[in-house]
Order: structure tokens, then C-alpha cells, then sequence
């Protein structure tokens, strides 16, 4: 997408972007917002959470004053909750977290009008880049196919389910490595 400007936001940011993010959600969510976990006061209570986190940045993509989507994540710090809602247990060596080892990406989500224009990659990609940490992990509703086989496409791999709230969906969790040459990245 040429005509794509990236706006990049930390936590220091997030009160002037908050809206954005809320508004956004709110319309890509429209359908499910009627279930709690979903609710807009649910999203803006993880949203805040998830800013606390460190390292927290999002990207949010814009053409011209549109905002077309946005990603954001944030570093795992030690003793992270989230390798504990894991259905099969994961290996103490692989969850060990040391607050630069693994970058959680939190959301992603690109308005109807601009999926399948590659907005998505774009904001991801943009995100990513430049970061320390060595992986990157998402969670995914499994059930969303074709979102699950776009990760995979972009290099993540699934490594078991979790359920990381009482009334969350089941997700599949999935990892990349963020070592691997942005070439090979981006086949």
C-alpha cells in the first residue's frame, strides 16, 4: 500500500491514540461487541494492561486522516502470565522470559475497506521492525482459518492452545523468530 503512512506510538502516546484504537476496534469488532469478553470496556481495560507492559508500541496506519488499522505489542517481562494458560505446558527453558526475549503482539486488526490490500502486513512488518526481542508471539481464534493461515504465511508457526481469561475463547498461540533475515521474512 504506497499511499500508507505508518504513525508510530508509545506508551507516552497512548492518551492522545486511545480514541483511534477504541474506534477502530469498536467497528472491527461491531458483531461480537455484545459478548463481555469482547466489549469495548473490556478491550480498553487489556489496552491499558498491555500498555503498562514494557516496550509497549503500536503502529497505526492511516490514509490520509482515515485510520486504516493498527498493531500493537509489548515486551514479556520475567515471570509473564502469559506461557501459564497453555493447555499442554510448554518447557520451563522455552517460557523463560527476561523482559527482551519475547515480544508479545497483543492486536492487529486493519477497518473492512482496506483487508486484502496487504494494510495488514504493512502495519505488522512496520511494528516489528527495529525490535530486540528475539520472537514474537500471537494468539489466534483457530476457528478464523484463513487469519491463522495469513500468520502462518508470515512465518508463525502454532505451538499449542490456551485460554488465557475465564470467558476468552480457546486460541492457538503461535511464534516467529524476529532473527530471521527480513528477506526471508517477507516470502
Amino acid at each position: 500500500m504506497p499511499d500508507l503512512e505508518l504513525r508510530r506510538v508509545n506508551a507516552d502516546g497512548l492518551p492522545e491514540a486511545r480514541q483511534v484504537l477504541t474506534d477502530v476496534y469498536a467497528e472491527v469488532y461491531a458483531d461480537a461487541l455484545g459478548d463481555p469478553f469482547f466489549s469495548v470496556e473490556r478491550f480498553a481495560e487489556r489496552l491499558s494492561g498491555h500498555a503498562r507492559r514494557n516496550n509497549w508500541e503500536a503502529v497505526i496506519g492511516y490514509q490520509g486522516d482515515e485510520p486504516v488499522g493498527y498493531a500493537y505489542a509489548g515486551a514479556l517481562q520475567p515471570g509473564a502470565r502469559w506461557w501459564m494458560h497453555m493447555l499442554d505446558p510448554l518447557s520451563e527453558k522455552y517460557t523463560e522470559e527476561t523482559g527482551r526475549r519475547t515480544l508479545a503482539l497483543f492486536e492487529i486488526m486493519v477497518r473492512k475497506p482496506w483487508r486484502g490490500t496487504g494494510a495488514a502486513r504493512h502495519i505488522h512488518e512496520e511494528l516489528l521492525s527495529g525490535r530486540a526481542e528475539e520472537r514474537v508471539t500471537l494468539l489466534v481464534d483457530p476457528r478464523k482459518q484463513g487469519v491463522k493461515a495469513l500468520y502462518e504465511r508470515w512465518g508463525y508457526a502454532s505451538i499449542g492452545d490456551q485460554k488465557p481469561f475465564p470467558d476468552s475463547p480457546l486460541y492457538a498461540t503461535m511464534v516467529r523468530s524476529l532473527r530471521v533475515p527480513r528477506r526471508a521474512a517477507h516470502a
